[in-house]
C-alpha cells in the first residue's frame, strides 16, 4: 500500500519579511504608473461654481450681454438728470440724439439708446400708448409693402421677428416702440418711423410703461431742452392726420 503524507513547510521570519518587502516594492511603481495612465481612483472634484468661489470670482460683476456689447456707452440704459417739464411716466423721444427718456420724476429719467426713422421717415408729435404686446406678430403695412414688395405679409412673433421681444403701439397709427433682432441699428436713423430698442431695453421699458402713457416725439431739428420747461419756444401747429394720430409739420406722404 502506498502512503501519501502531507509535507508541511514552515517559513522563517526572515523569509516572510523579505517577501513583504518585495511586494511593497512592486506595488508602489505600479500604483504610480497606473495613476499616470489614468487608472487611479478618481478624487472628488469641485463643481464650477465652487471653483469660481475659491478663486475669488464670485463677487465680480457679470460680463456684458451680447446686446450690451454692441452698444457704445452713451446708448446704454442709465439713469440721468432730466428737468424737462413732463410728469413721471411720460416717454420723451429725442430724435436728433437717438435717445428715449422714461421720466422717473424728481429730476431724473431712465435713458435708452434707440433707432429712429431714416431720412424722410422721421416724425414728431404727441401720442399715447394704446396697446402693449409681448413677442408680437408683424404685419407690414400696405404702404411698406408697396415700397418693398419682397417683404413677407406676416411674420410670427419670436426671436427672428423684426419687432423683437416687446411692442408698445402708439395710438391708432402704424408706429410702435418695439425691440429689434438687430441691435447694431440702435443709435441710427434706420426705420420707417418706428422707435426701436434692444430686446433687453424694450423689455425693461415695457415693464415700466402703462397703457395710456403719454409719448412726446421731438422733431429731429429740435433741441431736447431738458433743463426746465420750454414755454418760450414757438410750437408748430398741431394737425390731425387721417389715421387719427397727431403730427407736427410732417407731410402725410412721409408717414407709414
Amino acid at each position: 500500500m502506498i502512503k501519501f503524507s502531507v509535507v508541511r513547510r514552515s517559513f522563517s521570519p526572515r523569509v516572510v519579511t523579505a517577501c513583504a518587502f518585495a511586494t511593497a516594492l512592486l506595488t508602489v511603481p505600479f500604483a504610480a504608473h497606473a495613476q499616470t495612465l489614468g487608472f487611479a481612483a478618481m478624487q472628488p472634484q469641485a463643481y464650477p461654481q465652487d471653483q469660481t468661489t475659491s478663486q475669488g470670482y464670485a463677487g465680480e460683476a457679470p460680463e456684458a450681454t451680447d446686446e450690451d456689447a454692441v452698444l457704445p456707452d452713451r446708448l446704454r440704459r442709465q439713469v440721468v438728470s432730466f428737468d424737462r417739464n413732463e410728469p413721471a411716466g411720460t416717454i420723451v423721444i429725442d430724435t436728433a440724439n437717438t435717445y428715449l427718456y422714461y421720466v422717473l420724476g424728481n429730476g431724473r429719467a431712465m435713458r435708452y439708446g434707440v433707432g429712429v426713422g431714416r431720412e424722410g421717415f422721421t416724425w414728431s408729435g404727441v401720442q399715447s400708448i394704446s396697446r402693449k404686446a409681448e413677442w408680437p406678430d408683424w404685419h407690414p403695412p400696405a404702404e411698406m409693402i408697396a415700397r418693398q414688395p419682397y417683404l413677407p405679409r406676416f411674420v410670427a412673433g419670436g426671436p427672428g421677428n423684426p419687432l423683437g421681444a416687446r411692442a408698445m403701439y402708439l395710438g391708432s397709427s402704424e408706429y410702435r416702440i418695439h425691440g429689434t433682432n438687430d441691435p447694431t441699428t440702435i443709435g441710427k436713423f434706420v426705420s420707417s418711423g418706428c422707435i426701436r430698442l434692444t430686446n433687453e431695453d424694450v423689455t425693461d421699458l415695457f415693464s415700466r410703461v402703462n397703457v395710456g402713457a403719454k409719448v412726446v416725439v421731438l422733431p429731429k431739428n429740435a433741441p431736447l431742452m431738458a433743463r426746465g420747461g420750454d414755454p418760450a419756444r414757438k410750437r408748430p401747429t398741431v394737425t390731425k392726420l387721417s389715421s387719427g394720430r397727431q403730427a407736427l409739420n410732417i407731410p402725410a406722404s412721409s408717414v407709414d
